[in-house]
């Protein structure tokens, strides 16, 4: 996070207005913080729709990357993807080039003046920003299947763990909870829970502990309030921190932080909502709130907190948006531009009922240092080779057997990862991809790169091109990938 001073001078942030609705709020949203004494020097670029039918697949012109790392804030509205292929994701692409590896987003309930089943929920999610399936490696390797690789690193899991711990200590959290699937992705979502238990360690202060992200996420959506900060993959942190916005009343109202390693991206998390773009309609609350979690990271604290407790005094009000807007709750329903003169009215008051909040004017930047790792004795086992063919397994394992050669063993075939050969039933539904495995013919063996080359010649001379391999590896001689299923 940047270390701005708290003094008088503008802090540069970079803006974007973004699609739909994206400059109707963008526009309320500077207006309020502005009028709560916000000292910014605004750099604007352009991106989205526009920039991607430019022909620019990433949504962003290069020269906007300047400003992007000239200011080191970005402050952005939601903007429109072009439907069809060819088009990255902008929010993707914008965290990972920058390093943004944490997702902060406070889910948190205004009962009884915005409708929710859990008037008492307060929840933030960390969310890993830069890889597992949102890596967007991806391929089409035969007919019937494409597949998508899942990264998960030792770095970038241990990063957000350790900053969702500091997250916890620094506002007085008093848990941090895991979720992740590593009972079925022993490995990868493993490694993850793996460095969750052992950063855990390290704060004895903050209670930990771990679920399973299916039941987990059945029990946020049912009793949020038995949670407090959730750590977790970024799949499962994209999909179960809208619905924990949703359930704490509204994704309208949810703004979240990107934060990296003194740069940070605050945005709303819902969409550009094109349908009710230039009609005085949408709420600006999200990004709003997200302007306030920027306002606190340079260091402007103070009209960070006037603006959330006139904000807040505001809904409690009941001075809503058509989106949040109940008869029974509600005094009056009002347009972008109408909400954001009745927040500006409100600079300077404090809600009564729903709890004010504080921040202090200079927060020092929560930094996360990585403790050094000595590297494992990596040391090449056998190989996993991908084919595209069409037939029945006992043809092709036997195919196999014969092409195996001195230095390999046919030990496993699966298709789509359940073991098909040998000693596969026929109940079993194959498509037309093979993981073959070929793995040393005895304990002893030792397995070099040319040996996989040999092998792989004597498949193309065999009519089985392979269309992907993967490296068998053991690590200080303990199995760096998984068993088949039925293995």
């Amino acid at each position: 996070m940047n270390d701005h001073t708290a003094d008088n001078s503008e802090t540069p942030i970079t803006v974007a207005y973004g699609d739909g609705i994206g400059p109707e709020i963008m526009d309320a949203t500077l207006l309020i913080i502005k009028a709560g004494g916000a000292r910014l020097k605004i750099e604007k670029i352009q991106i989205g729709e526009s920039v991607y039918l430019k022909g620019i697949t990433s949504g962003i012109e290069p020269s906007a990357w300047d400003s992007l790392r000239r200011t080191r804030v970005f402050l952005k509205a939601p903007i429109t993807t072009p439907q069809g292929g060819g088009f990255k994701s902008l929010n993707v692409t914008t965290r990972k080039t920058l390093g943004l590896f944490a997702n902060v987003r406070q889910c948190l309930s205004y009962s009884p003046f915005i409708h929710t089943k859990h008037p008492n929920m307060d929840v933030v999610i960390v969310r890993e920003n830069e890889e597992d399936l949102y890596g967007g490696i991806e391929h089409r390797q035969t007919d019937d299947v494409v597949q998508c690789l899942k990264l998960i690193s030792r770095p970038g899991s241990e990063r957000l763990i350790r900053y969702a711990f500091e997250y916890a200590r620094r506002y007085g959290r008093h848990k941090v909870t895991c979720f992740t699937k590593d009972n079925i992705m022993k490995m990868t979502d493993g490694l993850f829970h793996k460095i969750f238990d052992e950063v855990s360690q390290e704060y004895p202060d903050i209670q930990s502990e771990h679920w399973i992200v299916d039941i987990g996420a059945a029990k946020l959506a049912d009793t949020p309030e038995s949670f407090d900060v959730i750590v977790l993959p970024n799949l499962y942190g994209d999909i179960l921190s809208d619905v924990a916005a949703q359930i704490a009343g509204s994704v309208g109202l949810a703004g979240s932080a990107n934060i990296g390693d003194g740069i940070a991206m605050f945005e709303a998390i819902h969409g550009s909502a094109p349908r009710r773009a230039g009609q005085n309609l949408a709420n600006p609350s999200g990004l709003l709130l997200a302007a306030v979690q920027m306002l606190v990271h340079i260091g402007q604290g103070s009209v960070a907190e006037k603006v959330h407790n006139a904000w807040l005094k505001t809904i409690e009000d009941g001075i809503h948006t058509y989106d949040i807007y109940d008869p029974k709750i509600s005094k009056e329903k009002v347009g972008t531009k109408e909400f954001a003169q009745a927040v500006i009215q409100r600079l300077g008051q404090k809600p009564q009922k729903l709890k004010a909040v504080r921040y202090p004017d200079r927060m020092p930047p929560i930094q996360i240092h990585l403790p050094e790792k000595k590297r494992q004795l990596k040391q090449l086992v056998g190989v996993d080779i991908f084919l595209d063919w069409v037939g029945k397994p006992e043809s092709i394992g036997q195919s196999l057997d014969k092409l195996a050669g001195p230095e390999f063993k046919l030990t496993m075939i699966t298709n789509r990862g359940t073991k098909v050969y040998p000693s596969g039933i026929p109940e079993t539904f194959c498509v037309d991809h093979w993981r073959c495995r070929f793995e040393a013919p005895t304990k002893d063996s030792k397995v070099e790169h040319e040996d996989v080359l040999k092998l792989m010649e004597r498949l193309v001379k065999g009519g089985f091109p392979p269309v992907k391999t993967e490296g068998l590896f053991t690590f200080d001689g303990q199995p760096g990938y998984s068993l088949g299923q039925g293995q």
